[in-house]
């Protein structure tokens, strides 16, 4: 189903997950990734990290080149279910990184 979001294929909050992830482990700060998109300011990339919104395809794009990751590679799909065990995974990563 439609959950609300204005992207059904694409698991926003997860997305959002993995982008704060991969940033993290790259050694990179919210406010690197401001100066580096020419953001005026940090929110976008929280409101990304919480999945209220996706990047734009520009930003995907800057991102993927900053991370050495193909682009389709920064968003998750939406699945009915995550393969087993990933949801604890990512919960836990993302609890760990507050």
């Amino acid at each position: 189903m439609y959950e609300g979001t204005l992207y059904p294929n694409i698991h926003q909050t997860g997305t959002g997950i993995y982008l704060k992830i991969l940033i993290s482990k790259r050694g990179y700060t919210v406010r690197d990734i401001q100066r580096h998109l020419h953001l005026s300011c940090p929110q976008p990339v929280y409101r990304w990290f919480k999945g209220q919104v996706l990047p734009s395809v520009d930003h995907l794009y800057a991102l993927s080149r900053l991370l050495y990751v193909h682009m389709e590679n920064l968003l998750l799909p939406r699945r009915e279910r995550l393969p087993e065990g990933m949801g604890q995974r990512l919960a836990a990563y993302y609890g760990s990184l507050k």
